[in-house]
């Protein structure tokens, strides 16, 4: 029986495509053959960047006794969690509350009715720390099949009526009021880590939900603590290891509370966030370090994620070659003061040494130094060290790179969508957003079929097999509505008004108005996923309603705001609990509680430097969720447009707020106001 994952588009599976395990991979063919065979299937689910995968596919999956072993006794099927996040989310929450702990790569073993009754996640080759061996719990899991059918049938049988208990009902609730929203704040200042910015101890995850949350509660209500916090985590991050001092970019998360040694692996989520976090932090502040951050991180988003096909690749390895054949953890960033040396000669080394932090000790292993920018007392000559920076990063380029991860995933690209394009029109870089035109293109040519039903995912100009989730739909709506709003195309508000009238019709509970991960008629698993908590990226129950919002202030359609104010109950239940995990449901109740205000802006043509104006301000406005649209008098192309004539042949802006509009203006500085006041 083959190893059956060689035609597959996910990277992750490609690389077990020559283990002589022979993996399936998720499909109802694989549960089939359990049944008629009579074994247990395991499952297991990494992805392609996962540096313990890697450890574990080398040391069990590519050995050939393992390999008979599990041939003989289990159908084995190997998930890529990016592309099967329904799958991933389904059997982690069994391991998490069977086990209190979860993670990547995740083994379980199910029955051949995808029931779970055995539950892991990394296992070693031989026993330690007293943790068993991949053999010995491979021989106990068989024999309990084996001997005790009944009992391992029970069990599953328990674990799934467990998992079906689990349904949140909370979007019947009210939609969250400045009582919630204050609780919130008081919540994460409890938690915050005033001497190293972010929030709780190690590892450290960059918390850009939060962050967005904190400055649109600072731009509606002046909270001067909110803005200092957002602040002060920016900051420590863009100097920590955590961030990439020569070629731009965040790493996943921190092993420590300091933002020094990060775990390595870039991934498309972080940076499209962060660099929209950045961006919005410039606009609240005028930050210089905010700018350069945003710009650099999209820079490296285009230069190094950018698919040949206009979209963005999904993650780049922790791991590369260390110059000795082996694949190590950090190789490619890490430095030693010898190195730099060698790159730089004595004198500029010893100042690279001093500015870069790095140390005869080193802060990462075997005496190599993570490159930070630690505070410190005196000037350097700036043209002295982009030279060193430039030079650093000339020789780094020399090394054995990262792998790439080439999938294209729709949420993901429609987070970098948002991000490029308004990073683009904040900083007069157009070329950023071309990019996010070029990535929306995609999205719409491969992801969208004629129903405007996305496509999780493609690689190399080719679709992949796997239906879109709630996250893909409200991520993509998302990015659409940010490039609808900077190009004055309104065809982008219209693309995303396919999207939410799906999320609409397949993943709201009509009766709760609560949302599932996954689409009505998708495959159907062991339960209907639902998860309104941020992970890494932005919950796909709040991402809708934020979506579901601004398309509504756009087009005042009365069903999408009223799915988006239920949608919200669940912040009103869990904002004031547990702040942290729900900060992008907290940065669309801002908005909410703000309007969220609408700008029209008409002018005799895009072109015109007078509208130009009155556009780029309206796009700088602080105020949370403040939605825009730019064209001229009687064009079709939004909904806001109808009826707002220029002002004495001038270019004028309105804005509108709750169904009442203030007066319309020509002069910037006016707009400015009602959209900070």
């Amino acid at each position: 029986m083959p190893n059956r994952l060689a035609h597959e588009t996910s990277p992750y599976l490609l690389q077990h495509a020559d283990n002589p395990v022979n993996w399936w991979p998720w499909s109802a063919e694989a549960f089939e053959e359990a049944r008629k065979s009579g074994k247990p299937v395991l499952l297991s689910v990494g992805y392609s960047s996962c540096h313990w995968c890697h450890v574990m596919a080398h040391e069990s999956f590519e050995d050939q006794a393992t390999a008979d072993f599990l041939n003989e006794h289990f159908v084995s099927v190997k998930v890529d969690r990016e592309e099967r996040p329904d799958v991933d989310a389904v059997y982690m929450e069994a391991v998490q509350a069977a086990t209190g702990q979860g993670g990547w790569p995740m083994t379980v073993f199910l029955t051949p009715d995808a029931e779970p009754f055995y539950f892991g996640t990394y296992f070693p080759p031989a026993p330690r720390h007293g943790s068993p061996s991949f053999r010995q719990v491979l021989e106990g899991v068989s024999s309990a099949w084996s001997d005790r059918r009944d009992e391992v049938a029970e069990v599953a049988g328990k674990i799934v009526r467990d998992l079906a208990g689990r349904e949140i009902s909370y979007g019947d609730a009210q939609v969250p009021g400045e009582e919630e929203l204050a609780q919130a704040l008081l919540g994460l200042t409890r938690e915050y880590d005033p001497q190293r910015g972010g929030f709780g101890g190690a590892p450290k995850f960059p918390p850009s939900m939060v962050i967005e949350f904190l400055l649109r509660h600072h731009a509606r209500t002046g909270a001067e603590g909110a803005l200092q916090m957002a602040v002060d985590t920016c900051e420590r991050m863009a100097r920590g290891g955590i961030y990439d001092q020569l070629g731009g970019g965040f790493a996943r998360y921190s092993v420590d509370r300091e933002w020094v040694v990060p775990h390595f692996e870039k991934m498309l989520y972080d940076n499209a966030l962060l660099c929209r976090v950045y961006a919005h932090l410039w606009r609240s502040t005028g930050s210089e370090l905010a700018r350069r951050v945003a710009l650099e991180t999209a820079d490296f988003m285009v230069r190094e994620l950018r698919t040949a096909e206009g979209g963005f690749a999904s993650a780049l390895d922790a791991d590369s070659d260390d110059g000795t054949g082996r694949h190590v953890e950090g190789a490619y960033y890490v430095w030693t003061p010898q190195q730099l040396t060698e790159a730089l000669g004595e004198e500029d080394a010893e100042l690279a040494a001093q500015y870069f932090g790095v140390t005869e000790e080193g802060t990462f292993e075997h005496g190599q130094s993570v490159l930070q920018l630690p505070q410190q007392d005196g000037l350097f000559d700036a043209e002295k060290i982009a030279s060193i920076r430039q030079r650093l990063l000339d020789r780094r380029s020399g090394r054995p790179a990262p792998g790439r991860d080439d999938k294209v995933v729709a949420a993901w690209n429609g987070l970098a969508v948002a991000a490029l394009a308004e990073t683009g029109a904040y900083f007069d870089r157009p070329d950023l957003v071309e990019a996010a035109v070029g990535a929306a293109d995609l999205l719409v040519r491969l992801h969208l079929d004629e129903q405007a039903r996305l496509t999780r995912t493609s690689k190399d100009g080719r679709a992949g097999a796997n239906a879109g989730v709630l996250e893909d739909y409200a991520d993509v709506a998302e990015g659409f509505l940010a490039l609808a709003s900077v190009t004055g195309e309104g065809v982008w508000l219209e693309f995303a008004g396919f999207l939410l009238d799906h999320v609409l019709a397949r993943f709201v509970d009509a009766e709760s108005g609560s949302l599932y991960d996954t689409a009505a008629d998708a495959e159907q698993l062991i339960r209907r996923p639902q998860d309104p908590t941020d992970n890494a990226t932005p919950s796909g129950w709040t991402a809708a309603a934020g979506a579901l919002l601004s398309y509504a202030a756009h087009t005042g359609g009365e069903p999408h705001r009223a799915a988006a104010e239920r949608a919200l109950g669940v912040v009103k239940a869990l904002g004031p609990r547990v702040p942290r995990f729900i900060g992008w449901g907290l940065a669309v109740a801002e908005a909410l509680l703000d309007g969220p205000r609408e700008v029209a802006i008409v002018g005799p043509s895009l072109d015109d430097p007078a509208t130009q104006t009155l556009h780029r301000t309206a796009l700088l406005g602080h105020a949370p969720g403040v939605v825009v649209a730019v064209g001229t008098p009687g064009s079709d192309e939004f909904p806001l447009l109808a009826d707002r004539p220029l002002r004495q042949g001038r270019p004028a802006a309105y804005v509108c707020r709750n169904f009442t509009c203030d007066a319309p203006t020509t002069d910037p500085d006016q707009l400015r106001t009602a959209l900070t006041r």
